[in-house]
């Protein structure tokens, strides 16, 4: 039996469809018991950029991280937290059931990327903040580190962003899921 990890890219840009892509990665995750997973933000850096890498085990890289992250109360949720902008979109425009059903989408897969922590790293990838450059230092750092899969949501883009992304989806030898939005059965059960 062949031990290869069949290693994911996630592109997080704490966006809702960020998170609608999280919770699909989860899934896959959950079920894929050879996958690693990779979760790449991009953030704006100087003119040559640079890669900051680690994984869940690293301690102290991870206390740094989830504290730059926690919310008022100290809580920290990954890859995101309820108190994030569209978090609070969606529990404004909704009722109960559908505040409560998305937290508990959150809080499971938080837990599955918990659980798995030793196939979850992180990378930081610093570059100019044109969506072009984005483009590119996404597309390098995956093409570089021989992922099988990139994932990433897709709603809300720009026409702009939309005509960039889509050519890193046509140009790149590395297969991509573009994910739209959660199933309704994720919402409705």
């Amino acid at each position: 039996m062949n031990d290869s990890k069949f290693n994911v890219l996630l592109y997080f840009d704490d966006s809702q469809q960020a998170f609608n892509a999280a919770v699909h990665t989860a899934t896959l995750l959950k079920h894929m018991p050879n996958m690693h997973l990779t979760v790449v933000q991009v953030q704006e850096g100087c003119e040559d950029s640079k890669i900051t890498e680690y994984t869940w085990l690293d301690t102290k890289d991870l206390v740094n991280w989830a504290l730059a992250r926690s919310n008022a109360k100290g809580e920290y949720c990954w890859p995101i937290s309820p108190s994030s902008d569209w978090m609070r979109r969606v529990s404004d425009g909704s009722d109960l059931s559908d505040k409560n059903k998305y937290r508990e989408i959150l809080t499971e897969t938080n837990e599955v990327f918990s659980e798995r922590a030793e196939d979850v790293s992180h990378v930081v990838i610093y570059c100019n903040p044109g969506i072009s450059d984005t483009v590119e230092a996404l597309y390098n750092y995956a093409a570089k580190n021989g992922y099988n899969l990139i994932i990433m949501g897709t709603r809300g883009l720009t026409t702009l962003k939309v005509l960039l992304f889509g050519c890193l989806v046509n140009s790149s030898p590395i297969p991509m899921m573009l994910v739209k939005k959660l199933p309704q059965g994720f919402v409705k059960h």
